[in-house]
Parts: structure tokens; C-alpha cells; sequence
């Protein structure tokens, strides 16, 4: 399968970066610092799913012309 090493080094890094969300969740002692936690493991969810989304399009695309 052809993909880009970049995507998958950065999605390694914003998954790690998700799990550091929860785990700040996890332990919060306030709800700020929840919403951070839960905000930022949010964030790193949609971002892997984009990085995803636009590996299977350009597969889409180069498989139609």
C-alpha cells in the first residue's frame, strides 16, 4: 500500500498526544484541566481521522485517473 511516512509519524505522535489528553483527564482535579484533557484527546481523534480520510482520497483518486 503507498503512504506517506510523514502521515504516519504524525499520526503516531498526535495519537500519544490523545493518550496524554485522557491520561490528563483521568487524573484532573478540577474541571478545567478535565475539558483540557478530554478537548485535546478530541482533537488528536479528528485529526487521525483526517490524516486517514485523506490517505483513502488520494488512494481514491489515483485509482479513477
Amino acid at each position: 500500500m503507498d503512504f506517506e511516512p510523514s502521515d504516519l509519524i504524525v499520526g503516531l505522535l498526535m495519537a500519544a498526544l490523545g493518550l496524554i489528553g485522557l491520561i490528563l483527564a483521568s487524573g484532573a482535579m478540577d474541571s478545567e484541566m478535565y475539558v483540557f484533557g478530554l478537548s485535546l484527546f478530541g482533537f488528536a481523534c479528528v485529526f487521525d481521522f483526517g490524516l486517514l480520510r485523506r490517505h483513502f482520497d488520494r488512494l481514491e483518486a489515483n485509482r479513477h485517473g
